[in-house]
């Protein structure tokens, strides 16, 4: 084999070790005995002509070249996996009896709903539409869905999601409100700021995943919008979202504009190597809106 070239299988057996930094625990997560691991990665570097790991009686660490294979492995596995994804549902193998011509559209759920539904509605008026399949999400799960494709097309929400390495168009873009229970003292103001909803009493910021983990605070670790939106109710937590989050309120929740939050901006994106003709079409309806 070249220097120059590495085998998914390879690859798999690094990541697994270099995210685990301990050999039998990534044995055990790839289903195999630890010896030959162990070989495979010790080939691997001699391959290469480079450390990975270093190993010592402290344990096992990344080396600066295992830093940089380990990015660029995470990112050649994902593109392995959405080539075959894709090539699947392409010849509908991922689901017998459906349509062939399908897009799969990730979404952050509850988010530009009334842009999603016009797009969906326009785009279905196209001749020789293919069949959509809204993919809703939490939060920020949209790059990694179209990374290793699950979806072929997302709607994306900046700042808060990261469009490195897709191409993108840009849809709609609107202010922030402060979702509180309706009986709180501050849903009675006109606006706020973002320091007036960062620590109210006894009514922390809900906390939302990103990349697996939740980040540190009081409040509640919430894992789905109707969650939120009961807790809210409850008095329980307080949680900053676009405008257009409006649509799904309760009565039981108020909502008040935040002055000085920064504009989101919705983009619908794709990957940008893609050259499927129904992406294509969904773009151009997306743009025309």
């Amino acid at each position: 084999m070249a220097v120059d070239t590495l085998e998914t299988r390879e690859l798999r057996y690094f990541v697994a070790v270099a995210e685990e930094l301990h050999f039998g625990r990534a044995a055990e997560r790839l289903g195999m005995a630890q010896p030959p691991l162990s070989r495979a990665i010790q080939q691997l570097e001699r391959r290469l002509g480079v450390s990975l790991l270093e190993r010592n009686r402290r344990g096992v660490s990344l080396t600066d070249a295992g830093e940089v294979l380990l990015h660029e492995g995470r990112a050649a596995l994902d593109a392995a996996t959405a080539a075959a994804r894709r090539t699947r549902r392409a010849g509908g193998a991922d689901s017998p009896g459906g349509p062939r011509n399908r897009l799969v559209l990730a979404v952050k759920a509850a988010a530009a709903h009334e842009l999603l539904q016009k797009l969906l509605d326009a785009y279905a008026a196209e001749p020789d539409a293919a069949e959509i399949e809204v993919l809703p999400c939490g939060f920020c799960e949209q790059e990694e869905l179209l990374r290793d494709g699950r979806a072929d097309v997302a709607l994306m929400h900046a700042p808060f999601n990261s469009l490195a390495g897709f191409d993108s168009e840009e849809l709609l873009t609107e202010g922030q409100i402060a979702i509180l229970p309706a009986d709180h003292p501050l849903a009675a103001h006109k606006s706020l700021t973002l320091a007036d909803v960062s620590d109210i009493p006894g009514l922390p910021a809900a906390r939302w995943p990103r990349h697996g983990t939740y980040p540190p605070g009081p409040g509640p670790e919430i894992r789905d919008q109707t969650q939120l939106a009961q807790l809210i109710a409850l008095g329980r937590t307080v949680a900053v979202f676009p405008d257009s989050a409006r649509a799904w309120l309760w009565s039981e929740h108020a909502a008040v504009p935040l002055t000085d939050a920064p504009p989101v901006v919705t983009h619908i994106a794709w990957p940008a190597h893609s050259r499927s003709l129904a992406l294509a079409g969904l773009i151009r309806t997306a743009t025309r809106l």
